[in-house]
C-alpha cells in the first residue's frame, strides 16, 4: 500500500468514524495541522474544525457510510480521487472527486472536494 492510498483510506475513515477519539486520531493521521477542506457546500481549515464539520455531516446523514469508487492518481505533491456516500441500504447517494495536496511528510495540507460527474463540454 503506497503512502498516498494510506492516506486517502484514512481521511475516509474520519469521514465514517462515529467515534469523537477515534476520529480525531485519523485526522492527526490524515491531516497536517493547516489542514484545509472545501467543497460545494462545507468548508473548514484546522484539525477541529475538521472534526466538527465530519460529527456535522454524520448528524446529518446518519448511517451513511464514505468509500473510494476510483484508484487514486498521484504524481508530486498531488493526487485525485472518486468517492460515493453511501446510504445505510447500500444505495449510492452521489458520486465525487478529490483533489489533494499533500505535505512532504504524505499527511493531506488540502482537498478540494466536487460532486457529481464533471460538465458535458459545451
Amino acid at each position: 500500500m503506497s503512502d498516498a492510498t494510506r492516506t486517502v483510506e484514512a481521511y475516509l475513515a474520519m469521514w465514517n468514524e462515529p467515534d469523537p477519539a477515534r476520529r480525531t486520531a485519523l485526522i492527526a493521521e490524515a491531516w497536517t495541522g493547516e489542514a484545509h477542506y472545501a467543497d460545494p457546500a462545507l468548508e473548514a481549515s484546522g484539525p477541529e474544525a475538521l472534526r466538527e464539520m465530519v460529527a456535522g455531516v454524520q448528524a446529518r446523514f446518519p448511517g451513511h457510510r464514505f468509500r473510494r469508487s476510483s484508484g487514486i492518481d498521484a504524481h508530486r505533491a498531488h493526487l485525485r480521487f472518486g468517492w460515493e456516500p453511501v446510504r445505510p441500504d447500500g444505495a449510492v447517494v452521489l458520486a465525487g472527486i478529490d483533489v489533494g495536496e499533500l505535505a512532504p511528510d504524505g499527511r493531506l495540507r488540502r482537498i478540494t472536494g466536487f460532486f457529481g460527474e464533471l460538465p458535458a463540454a459545451a
